[in-house]
């Protein structure tokens, strides 16, 4: 496996990414999350012509995994990271995450953030052992609040969330 930027043409196998990762959850009781669309690829665009949109790539060069981040409160926010369930468990994830923090270290970024359930052992106990920490809500910053509010607004917060922070 190796990391590099995406490519605009890969836009939809991204897509496809999340669809696959997504079906994980139908197994443990939440099919809403499973059958939730991804991002269109106008938006996954945006990302990818920012320069924060990233695949793990096999050795034919095809994408297995991805993540796409944005700015927030002056860290780098995960906005979305997928690892196709044929490559799961082999330390992509956690490889795009440190591609991410290499990336943010170079630019002078305080750290990492992003939102993920906690119930979920591939969300945020997972994101624990790679070096996040939960963040309290009432110790959010303007941006993240947002990003909360939009999550309970489209009813994710049926199933508890969390915010987390790596330090970079």
């Amino acid at each position: 496996m190796h990391i590099r930027a995406v490519h605009p043409d890969e836009l939809p196998i991204l897509q496809d990414i999340e669809r696959a990762a997504g079906r994980c959850f139908r197994d443990i009781g939440m099919p809403e999350i499973a059958d939730d669309e991804p991002l269109p690829v106008g938006e996954l665009a945006r990302y990818q012509k920012a320069g924060l949109a990233w695949v793990a790539a096999d050795d034919a060069d095809a994408p297995v995994a991805y993540l796409i981040a944005g700015h927030v409160d002056g860290n780098l926010h995960v906005e979305q990271v997928s690892v196709h369930p044929d490559s799961a468990r082999r330390g992509i994830g956690r490889s795009l995450l440190d591609n991410l923090a290499a990336h943010g270290t170079r630019d002078g970024i305080p750290a990492l953030t992003l939102t993920t359930f906690t119930e979920v052992p591939w969300n945020a106990p997972y994101y624990a052992r790679c070096g996040f920490l939960s963040v309290d809500e009432g110790m959010l910053a303007p941006g993240l609040r947002e990003i909360r509010e939009r999550e309970r607004a489209h009813g994710l917060d049926r199933w508890p969330r969390v915010c987390m922070r790596r330090a970079l």
